[in-house]
């Protein structure tokens, strides 16, 4: 089924781009478009999208109030920043708002998909030149003071949390910011050996998304950014 998507965008020259970039991928259904996060509740009263696609500087409501109301009234819903900013105190409301992802306008036709896919299934989407900001804000610091002793259980357990070399580079990659598709890409794998090895991935470390798996990945010293 293809994934449901409302385009919220009030620049018409802006949203005519984006409508005729969605429509050429057989994954996307472009459900309806709004002018403004006013609009986009409205349209939401009515029907229910996978993702938003949301433009954060919207005039009167913003992307960032759009997000908070969206994910109080409708959870399920997940939310895709679509923007010209690049400033660390926009992308961490919009996070702390509880968009999944934040792209900025400009990104190529596969990246924006691929992204609409990674949060429609649960995951994260940062953009690369925001990784750092965002990991430094996430980033958990390691324990002060001494380090007990391991028992035979601790060892067992780390021993099984242990990734791969595989696994190790994909983990370093993303935490570029690279998508699936890029990241399978540069290691000539499909998109689907990538998701597999997340997987395997997230559940290692016991986290759910791309920006835990990274800052837990840091915290461990599994990766450097």
């Amino acid at each position: 089924m293809p994934i449901r998507v409302l385009v919220v965008e009030d620049q018409p020259k802006i949203l005519r781009s984006q409508l005729k970039l969605l429509r050429g991928f057989s994954e996307i259904e472009v459900t309806g478009t709004a002018p403004s996060g006013e609009s986009a509740l409205e349209a939401l009263e009515n029907e229910r999208p996978d993702v938003i696609l949301l433009d954060l500087g919207l005039p009167k409501m913003s992307g960032i109030d759009v997000t908070r109301e969206v994910k109080k009234r409708w959870p399920e819903v997940e939310i895709l920043i679509f923007t010209v900013f690049d400033e660390e105190d926009q992308v961490l409301e919009a996070i702390s708002a509880g968009a999944s992802g934040y792209l900025l306008k400009g990104a190529e036709a596969d990246r924006i998909v691929d992204a609409i896919q990674e949060v429609q299934s649960g995951g994260s989407v940062i953009q690369p030149s925001l990784a750092r900001k965002l990991l430094r804000h996430f980033r958990v610091p390691p324990d002060g003071g001494a380090v007990p002793e391991p028992d035979e259980a601790d060892e067992k357990k780390e021993a099984e949390t242990r990734l791969t070399a595989r696994e190790g580079e994909i983990l370093q990659i993303i935490a570029k910011g690279l998508s699936n598709t890029e990241t399978a890409r540069v290691l000539g794998v499909s998109r689907a050996t990538v998701r597999t090895h997340l997987e395997h991935i997230y559940a290692k470390l016991e986290v759910t998304n791309r920006v835990e798996a990274v800052t837990e990945g840091i915290r461990k010293g599994l990766i450097e950014v």
